[in-house]
């Protein structure tokens, strides 16, 4: 099914609940938000792309006064320089009903699924269940099924996924859930994924917390977090955690036969409050590769949330390793209000490899600064105009731009 083929299907049952209900609709409320993009990106091999965006979120709640609401966005994209092949996307679209019977919620349409077994974007149907039971134990249940969606390639009904979670709270102090999911690619199972979530919390003073994947088709562990929060002062708290991620792939795809490497680190974090919106924060993380000479990095700087004008964040970063990869490198951005019209700021980040995941190349930028700017035109109209240099050891310099603006409905 098509992005387009989704948006028909859902606004067609848009309109089978609300169509001709012209009374009833006078208690439905819409909101949401347009927003037109232009982006300008020279990139290092002297090529100019110019992608062309227009947004919609659209939010229309209690429709033809029955208790449905429909929430949806998405994007039509295009490049007229013809250098990027950039893509329309529908990201979720979907009618929901709380109280559908008793303890009952449902969504239909394009949604997002997030549980420990694993996280997916399906055309399908969920479901929620309270179960009626005393409030020092509540409990519900979640089953889901439908399409599974990929951005990058097309899907068909071959490509399925159903799953469910089972969550409480126990002792009033220990959230936990299990939850299951199945994937199918071409008519084939693909992933067979488990999860468990924990959340204990002692006295309001110490947050443990935990998370699992385990990928049953393989018999391994493939994500776990283990973490506390200490938080019984006022003025500091710590937080500690371990991480372990190992790659899960797709039994049909090719790269499930190549062995794949696992990653750990271990992190600690003190954070301090130095004033009324001013913090204080260092954290130290060792990270541990089976292939290559594990590293530590350290962190440290202040943040300034804005309580009048200005709001800031400055850190240094160094990182360490026996592979001559070592790094002195610092973060700093800043944003100011001039006046209720106009919001400046600026930033930088250099070597502290940032890896910026949403750009095409996925590269690591070894410096990268921007200024932007922020008009608020009206109450519901703001354009926002913002200009980046890049550079790495992988690619030369290169810039690129962005305007959007923004109406809100």
């Amino acid at each position: 099914m098509s992005n387009w083929q989704m948006w028909k299907l859902v606004l067609t049952a848009l309109l089978l609940v609300a169509g001709g209900l012209d009374q009833a609709m006078a208690a439905t409320t819409i909101t949401g938000r347009a927003s037109t993009v232009f982006e300008w990106r020279d990139d290092p091999d002297g090529d100019t792309a110019t992608p062309l965006y227009q947004y919609l979120q659209l939010n229309a709640l209690d429709l033809a006064d029955k208790g449905w609401n429909f929430r949806g966005y998405g994007r039509l994209a295009d490049d007229p320089a013809n250098e990027l092949d950039v893509d329309s996307r529908l990201y979720y679209a979907y009618l929901q009903k709380n109280g559908l019977v008793n303890g009952l919620d449902v969504k239909l349409g394009r949604q997002f699924l997030v549980t420990a077994a694993g996280l997916s974007l399906m055309d399908g149907v969920h479901l929620d269940y309270a179960f009626p039971v005393n409030d020092k134990t509540p409990l519900s249940a979640t089953l889901f099924g439908g399409g599974d969606v990929s951005f990058y390639d097309n899907y068909d009904a071959e490509d399925l996924i159903v799953g469910g979670e089972l969550k409480g709270t126990f002792f009033s102090t220990l959230s936990a859930g299990f939850s299951y999911v199945q994937r199918w690619g071409d008519g084939e199972l693909a992933n067979e994924l488990f999860g468990l979530n924990l959340d204990y919390d002692y006295d309001g003073i110490l947050n443990l917390y935990s998370e699992t994947q385990f990928d049953y088709l393989n018999d391994s562990v493939s994500y776990f977090l283990a973490g506390a929060n200490y938080h019984h002062f006022a003025k500091w708290g710590l937080r500690t955690e371990y991480l372990y991620s190992l790659p899960v792939f797709s039994s049909t795809s090719i790269y499930s036969v190549f062995a794949v490497s696992e990653y750990e680190e271990v992190m600690a974090e003190l954070n301090y409050r130095l004033a009324l919106g001013l913090n204080a924060f260092g954290r130290a993380t060792y990270e541990m590769y089976p292939d290559f000479d594990d590293a530590v990095v350290l962190e440290a700087g202040m943040e300034k949330i804005r309580t009048d004008r200005f709001s800031g964040y400055l850190a240094g970063v160094v990182r360490e390793d026996s592979d001559g990869q070592d790094l002195r490198g610092f973060k700093v951005r800043g944003r100011y209000m001039i006046n209720k019209m106009f919001h400046a700021g600026a930033g930088a980040e250099v070597d502290v490899l940032q890896r910026r995941l949403e750009d095409d190349n996925d590269d690591t930028i070894s410096t990268r600064y921007w200024v932007d700017l922020m008009a608020y035109v009206t109450k519901t109209v703001n354009v926002h105009v913002e200009v980046e240099r890049s550079e790495s050891d992988l690619w030369n310099e290169y810039y690129q731009g962005r305007l959007r603006l923004n109406v809100l409905f």
